[in-house]
């Protein structure tokens, strides 16, 4: 008795595997970035703005 020959099982394993990778590889990257990347962004951004008006109210009273 023959075996039929598995014709496309590799190409859709392929497709499969690369649109798995893509999409999880997105999915990290976006929890990276508004997860960790733009909270520390925003926090680096009000300690310099409290430093810079901390320096314009001390300029300013002098």
């Amino acid at each position: 008795m023959a075996i039929k020959p598995i014709t496309g099982m590799l190409r859709r394993t392929i497709v499969l595997d690369l649109s798995v990778a893509m999409g999880l590889g997105v999915a990290a990257g976006y929890g990276w970035w508004y997860g960790y990347h733009v909270p520390a962004v925003r926090h680096r951004d009000a300690y310099y703005q409290r430093i810079e008006d901390e320096r314009a109210q001390a300029l300013g009273q002098k």
